[in-house]
């Protein structure tokens, strides 16, 4: 995923509504859905590897929600459910129901399928694909999309988000205006739930504390 650089101050604001607070005594978020106490006034730096585009000052106030062990909580509030698109099936029935609404007019999609093969940050979460086979003489193509598994365990938006994201594909290649402009036409909110989503997946990412290493090494 990429954003566009026109959307940097709306994306810089949407840290405010986390509240960030500073001058609190530091915290180390341990992984998705588990907290530790304050440690020792001591901050951890963990590597923003999904933000890495974005300003320092929007990746200060993420690194500060860590610090004061408030990332997962944050989110949680936002989004406390997964959706039930677990299925291949599901997932081209529930990719088709998007593309028939806005997009009935692009080229038409072959295969929509979960890929556990696909790597979060070389493939940015989904890929789409052109695959050209001879049939009958001709060279036909055919569309496709995959989708990284880890979207079978992701809160509905997400999961939206990603879809839409690769659904705009169809008709804009490059992460211009005119592709952004898409993705917010399936989906109003599409810059939020990106940019949240980047958040979920740093916080799941977050590693372990010393004090949850020595419960676990503890005979």
């Amino acid at each position: 995923l990429a954003h566009d650089a026109d959307d940097e101050a709306v994306l810089e604001q949407r840290l405010e509504s986390f509240g960030c607070l500073h001058g609190c005594g530091w915290r180390l978020q341990s992984s998705i859905g588990h907290g530790v106490g304050p440690l020792a006034m001591r901050s951890v730096t963990f590597p923003l590897k999904y933000l890495a585009g974005y300003a320092e000052e929007t990746k200060a106030q993420v690194q500060a929600l860590i610090d004061q062990g408030r990332l997962h909580e944050t989110l949680a509030r936002r989004y406390g459910t997964t959706h039930e698109v677990r299925t291949d099936r599901a997932l081209y029935d529930y990719t088709m129901a998007l593309k028939s609404r806005f997009m009935r007019s692009a080229a038409p999609l072959a295969k929509v399928v979960f890929d556990q093969k696909l790597k979060v940050l070389q493939h940015a979460l989904g890929t789409h694909t052109t695959i050209s086979r001879v049939q009958g003489g001709q060279l036909k193509a055919k569309r496709e999309i995959r989708v990284a598994s880890l979207f079978k365990d992701t809160p509905p938006e997400f999961l939206k988000m990603i879809v839409v994201h690769e659904l705009a594909h169809l008709k804009e290649r490059e992460h211009g205006r005119a592709f952004y402009q898409l993705c917010t036409h399936m989906e109003p909110q599409y810059h939020q739930y990106e940019f949240d989503l980047r958040l979920y997946l740093t916080a799941a990412e977050l590693p372990a504390s010393p004090v949850q290493a020595d419960a676990r090494t503890a005979p």
